[in-house]
């Protein structure tokens, strides 16, 4: 049901640099589903896996009111919600849903960072609609991908890419929430540091450990102390205590990896039938590679065996992987000391990584601007 929440602050208080607004569609894969299926409307369905093998990829709301959650091994999710429908995942379908979208984000501004196919950072500081209210684009954007797609988004606005992130989850699905500047260091202050993104479960325990649970205990913490206990991540986590993210919208912003992955019907224990499938991922990942013209120098193979425990192993070189052959052939050098083997394989995968393609966004200048 659409709503929109506005944490609140003094209008003459903000000054913000930026208006930017994350866009994530609600429950995307599972919705997509549900939308081209009518018998799938109102129940719980889980895309990925099946009932036996693998992790779910998305889950429908309703399957999530019984705690099936993405990543979750499907047979947790199925112990969780016995009625749960499992549906093999179409991607093509979409990314062709997920191109609508961001046609639909660039009738709005040309400062788009997709972070996947069903979410993105937008500034729309200056926009095409010549809109001066960041609330009302967010409003205009998730009115347009309904009528186009029959799908719902939710939306987070405000003056940093941390804080929009943050507010689009805060209202779902389909609604907004809005943190204006001069709320945006309380709102910090009040929040989890495990509800940080980019503060993962061992990240989050650790700063407990320290006595850090919230923003503002976070905050208490002088920069030398977050360095010595965080090494690099010390200066971003010492900013973003005090709601300071000066990251701009990159729209071509460089890809880090290139990776593929599956889940096989049966364990796999022989090295012979691992080398075999392990080699059409590595065909796989090598294709998309060429066909976004990007090169890597580092290869990591992904092992995730029938008790779920998981390992990777990894290979850098100094110059770019020149040919398939050769990137397969690391691939594989990486697997073979894994064997012989007593525990089945449930899953592999291979991932190119030290990607480079030479561009690079140049930060705007800041502005002052009357925001909201």
């Amino acid at each position: 049901m659409e709503g929109e929440d506005r944490i609140g602050g003094d209008a003459a208080a903000e000054r913000a640099v930026r208006k930017i607004i994350h866009v994530d569609m609600d429950a995307f894969y599972a919705s997509v589903e549900q939308r081209d299926d009518p018998g799938l409307r109102g129940r719980p369905v889980a895309v990925g896996g099946s009932a036996a093998r693998g992790v779910v990829a998305a889950a429908s709301y309703e399957a999530r009111a019984y705690g099936v959650r993405s990543a979750m091994p499907s047979v947790t999710a199925r112990r969780k919600c016995p009625e749960l429908v499992f549906v093999r995942p179409r991607f093509e379908v979409y990314r062709a849903v997920s191109a609508q979208i961001r046609a639909i984000f660039a009738e709005f501004t040309d400062l788009i960072e997709p972070l996947s196919l069903d979410e993105a950072y937008l500034d729309v500081t200056e926009n095409k609609a010549g809109q001066a209210v960041a609330t009302e684009v967010a409003r205009a954007i998730r009115a347009r991908i309904r009528a186009e797609t029959g799908l719902t988004a939710s939306a987070g606005i405000s003056y940093c890419k941390f804080l929009a992130k943050i507010a689009s989850d805060i209202n779902k699905p389909d609604g907004q929430t809005v943190i204006p500047p001069a709320r945006g260091a309380a709102f910090v202050a009040a929040l989890p540091v495990a509800k940080f993104h980019g503060v993962g479960p061992a990240t989050a325990l650790r700063m407990e450990r320290l006595g850090i649970r919230t923003g503002a205990d976070l905050r208490a913490r002088d920069l030398g102390f977050l360095r010595a206990h965080f090494g690099k991540s010390g200066r971003w986590y010492h900013d973003i205590a005090r709601g300071i993210d000066t990251r701009p919208v990159q729209p071509h912003r460089k890809r880090k990896s290139i990776g593929t992955e599956d889940t096989f019907a049966t364990d796999i224990f022989e090295h012979g039938a691992a080398r075999e499938e392990l080699a059409t991922l590595a065909a796989k990942v090598w294709r998309q590679a060429t066909a976004r013209e990007l090169r890597g120098r580092s290869v990591t193979v992904k092992i995730k065996y029938a008790d779920f425990r998981q390992i990777t192993r990894s290979r850098t070189q100094a110059a770019p992987f020149a040919s398939e052959a050769e990137l397969t052939d690391a691939a594989l050098a990486l697997l073979a000391p894994l064997f012989p083997t007593t525990r089945g394989i449930r899953l592999l995968g291979v991932t190119l990584s030290g990607l480079g393609d030479g561009r690079t966004e140049a930060p705007e200048a800041p502005r002052q601007l009357s925001f909201w």
